[in-house]
């Protein structure tokens, strides 16, 4: 397997890796309480800082490095060069068992940017990448009520394999297969 491209290029966005430069679209994202209570495990803490934004920046892109079968792509608009969110292929490690070969795909925006499709978008053009980059099967990991997602979800062709105990963070999650 080789790694994820770097830059993927579709109609209307650009999926590119992270840069200093983009610490203040980070903050305004990863600060927002309706954007990471669908990311992560409770409790949910808002980005607190420009500082926390660059040392999250890096921290994606030494995970990349760590593990080229990873990527967390800025989605940036083609027309405006505008940040809009990020697209990602990430390691998934079982609670009980630790990393057995498994990895998801996920997507964020900046609630300014809702409703042009750029998530079904980035999410499809990332896919593409991993599957190229020798992928076999990625998993979309979601909060039961997170009808946004599982839509995107479902636009990309992913096999909902329905609510269950989560092997990856615990608890209850809607599960969803994307092959290729």
């Amino acid at each position: 397997m080789t790694g994820i491209a770097e830059r993927i290029e579709t109609e209307r966005l650009v999926l590119r890796p992270y840069g200093p430069s983009d610490a203040e679209r980070v903050l305004d994202v990863q600060s927002r309480l309706e954007v990471i209570r669908w990311l992560d495990n409770p409790p949910y803490t808002p980005m607190a800082d420009l500082e926390a934004a660059r040392q999250w920046i890096d921290r994606v892109l030494q995970r990349e490095h760590e593990d080229p079968m990873q990527a967390h792509r800025a989605i940036e608009v083609r027309d405006t060069q505008v940040v809009v969110g990020g697209v990602l292929v990430a390691r998934l490690e079982r609670i009980d068992s630790g990393f057995v070969g498994e990895y998801e795909t996920g997507w964020h925006l900046n609630p300014d940017s809702f409703g042009h499709g750029y998530a079904t978008e980035a999410a499809a053009a990332m896919a593409q990448a991993a599957f190229g980059a020798g992928h076999e099967r990625l998993v979309i990991d979601m909060y039961p009520d997170n009808a946004p997602s599982a839509a995107v979800a479902r636009r990309l062709g992913a096999k909902e394999l329905g609510e269950g105990p989560d092997p990856w963070y615990g608890d209850t999650s809607l599960m969803f297969e994307l092959l290729p």
